[in-house]
């Protein structure tokens, strides 16, 4: 009969390599390209448990007192302590307290198997198989493994379990770094896990005096009050900082993992790297404390491989600074404020209704909407009057943006902003004119590697976050010409001086392009560009959605986005791109020395030596429909006569000779010159034209027509009035 115990018990016993095998933590370990631990997320809530450690990474004061305090002669007996056995049969027949004969291997043979495990109410026949388990697993592992073992699934107080849990929340070290008063309070916990502070410090003392260090013991018990009192949460070592260092994007990652229906794998590696994205937490927090008495407090980096789409850095929160720190803010969405305008610049350009060299006019301007007027102004309340499209777009000007925005539409202008991956929730009608501000809400992340398609040259795909994803494929949303005059002009510090000066943040010593960007009422600032290699965006601002006190784009986030695009370009250089084909490189003045005389870039076939106002070097005018916006629909007022109804049809860009050389078509018909027309409005969709002096559609808009029955009236109104604009 012990033979066959002895047997079944030898085949239910596991091999070292199988334990440590199924070994699993209770966080899910993202690591960074290389292999660092970038985050921890706690994934399995019944105990806490760290990673596996070797006995070679564990502190050689531990193994000492663990061994001196459970098994003096754990080295010198074959898995059951016969001496020790005899010892507790004696105290127990004289009804003595003694340790107990449970060896180090008979305990984890209860850890491996719950129904051997220690405890009240045992059978004889259990406490056998115990020892015949131990006697099986000294015969298949050395003692080392056997120590090692124990030490990584022995519980020790609380949810802790293992040594690497124990070392990292009650001390905030690594389990090497164990000095001799702490592994004998660790040491203490194991034979009693739930004891008070005074308790856990009186054996610890006496495993100290055993390890011939009595002096240890002045001031334990204060030590070990202390030790006893952090929570299972308060990690502060270094591997819990490394567990924080990517906090929000480990969350991103595993929860795309479950979207997959996969299960989520242990180990996750993520496209970050460890030391770009502590350069871009220190730099943003820095930063924001210089800020402090501002009212900002959080803030995000993202930095994003132009090649692979690799998300290289990803800071999703200020941190202690922070308010809100669970918050993720380079996910989070925002007004994007005049971060939008390069792509609407580049759309412009793309369409070729303007070019960089075009004149806009600078002036307030009012815009007749479907909810009353839209009147845009510059962020200082300054006007320049008349701007080529480079002064406008480095100076970040706002009223010549609602002025393009005119000529490519709202609703074409999303269709774009949606094709480069901005999470726009509304149509391009519910945003209007706005748009070209930036009023819609967008993410960090997302609009970050949007302007990575200028970078590619226009060429659009996803960000990735893990490595083992596949790179996305690309396709091409904007024109490689056009994205490259876009380039050429955000990297031009004398087209932002207006605005910035020519020392600011945006300059770097390498080339680079960038744009910054501020909502209303400064609730979110922005800052995003690219080099050669990298697009870096950074956001600063409030989680809560109040006003900063006196912080811009070039002050709020333009600071941190040239620290971390220095650190990228340290070894590695960046150069401006080259010239694609279907562009070309025109020696330019201006009359009236509007602007200094240069050196600009065109679309093949747009190029011009001189400009003037409102009028290239051949003289042809630049016209668009101002409004309505192309798509508008209109409906009739049943109250308002039909004969009394107009719909009003206005021009931009025109000087008083080309305002009467213009002219107007309606479906194909002529319907009046001049800068502004009126029309008797008919149901049904329609097609108008804006036709310049040769005969030449320079533009043209679509419109809808809706009918309502005429109620009959005692007598027509005298005033007439325009139809509703829905």
């Amino acid at each position: 009969m012990a033979l066959l115990l002895f047997a079944g018990a030898a085949q239910a016993v596991p091999t070292f390599r199988e334990v440590r095998a199924n070994w699993r933590s209770a966080d899910i370990v993202v690591v960074d390209r290389h292999g660092e631990t970038v985050a921890r997320v706690r994934d399995d809530f019944r105990a806490r448990r760290g990673d596996w450690v070797t006995l070679t990474d564990t502190s050689p004061a531990l193994r000492t007192a663990i061994v001196l305090s459970e098994d003096k002669r754990f080295y010198a007996h074959s898995g059951v302590d016969w001496q020790g056995v005899a010892a507790a049969a004696w105290a127990n027949l004289w009804n003595t307290r003694t340790r107990g004969a449970s060896t180090l291997t008979m305990q984890l043979a209860g850890l491996l198997d719950e129904d051997l495990r220690a405890g009240r109410g045992r059978s004889i026949g259990q406490k056998v198989e115990q020892a015949v388990s131990a006697a099986s697993l000294e015969r298949g592992w050395s003692k080392d493994q056997i120590l090692e073992a124990y030490l990584n699934l022995v519980p020790f107080r609380g949810e802790l379990v293992g040594l690497s849990a124990m070392s990292q929340t009650l001390f905030g070290k690594v389990p090497s770094g164990l000095d001799a008063r702490e592994s004998a309070v660790a040491v203490a916990l194991v034979r009693a896990p739930n004891a008070s502070a005074a308790q856990v410090s009186k054996r610890a003392c006496g495993i100290l005096r055993d390890m011939g260090q009595p002096r240890e013991c002045e001031g334990l018990d204060g030590f070990t009050a202390l030790v006893l009192v952090k929570s299972a949460s308060a990690q502060t070592g270094p591997q819990a900082r490394n567990a924080n260092l990517a906090s929000h994007l480990a969350r991103a990652v595993i929860a795309q993992a479950r979207e997959s229906g996969k299960p989520v794998p242990p180990r996750i590696t993520s496209t970050l790297d460890a030391g770009l994205q502590r350069v871009a937490v220190t730099s943003l927090d820095r930063h924001l404390r210089e800020l402090a008495g501002r009212n900002v407090e959080d803030g995000a980096v993202v930095v994003i491989d132009n090649a692979s789409g690799d998300v290289l850095a990803y800071v999703g929160s200020s941190g202690i600074l922070s308010a809100a720190s669970q918050v993720d803010h380079a996910a989070a969405l925002r007004q994007a404020g005049s971060t939008l305008k390069p792509f609407l610049y580049e759309q412009a350009i793309e369409e070729r209704r303007l070019t960089a060299a075009s004149l806009l006019d600078d002036r307030p301007v009012n815009l007749p909407t479907g909810g009353g007027l839209y009147i845009p102004q510059n962020y200082d309340h300054r006007y320049a009057g008349w701007v080529s499209l480079r002064a406008a777009l480095g100076s970040s000007l706002n009223v010549p943006a609602v002025r393009t925005l005119v000529m490519v539409t709202p609703h074409r202008f999303h269709q774009r902003l949606v094709a480069l991956g901005l999470p726009l929730t509304q149509s391009g009608d519910y945003y209007g004119y706005s748009l070209a501000l930036g009023s819609a809400d967008v993410s960090l992340l997302s609009l970050t590697n949007a302007y990575r398609s200028f970078a590619n040259q226009g060429a659009y795909a996803p960000s990735r976050m893990t490595l083992n994803a596949a790179v996305p494929s690309k396709q091409n949303v904007m024109m490689p010409a056009a994205t490259f005059v876009i380039g050429d002009v955000l990297s031009d510090r004398h087209a932002r001086a207006r605005t910035f000066g020519l020392d600011s943040p945006l300059t770097t010593r390498f080339w680079t392009a960038v744009k910054t960007g501020t909502s209303k009422d400064m609730r979110d600032n922005w800052c995003v560009g690219w080099s050669e290699r990298y697009t870096v965006g950074v956001w600063v601002g409030n989680a809560s959605g109040a006003s900063m006190h006196d912080v811009s784009g070039v002050s709020g986030a333009a600071p941190v986005w040239h620290e971390v695009m220095e650190a990228l370009h340290q070894r590695t250089p960046s150069r401006a791109p080259a010239m694609p084909s279907g562009v070309e490189r025109v020696a330019l003045t201006f009359d009236d020395e509007l602007e200094p005389a240069r050196q600009e870039v065109f679309l093949s076939g747009t190029g011009m030596r001189r400009v003037s106002v409102g009028t290239t070097e051949q003289g042809n005018t630049m016209p668009a429909i101002a409004s309505p916006a192309d798509g508008t629909i209109f409906a009739l007022d049943p109250d308002i006569p039909p004969a009394a109804q107009r719909i009003w049809f206005h021009a931009d860009g025109l000087t008083g000779q080309t305002a009467r050389a213009v002219s107007w078509r309606m479906d194909g018909k002529p319907l009046g010159k001049g800068g502004q027309v009126a029309w008797l409005p008919w149901p049904g969709r329609h097609r108008v034209q804006l036709v310049d002096a040769a005969g030449k559609v320079v533009h043209e808009i679509g419109i809808e027509v809706r009918g309502a029955g005429v109620r009959e009236t005692a007598a027509p109104r005298k005033t007439p009035a325009g139809p509703v604009r829905q």
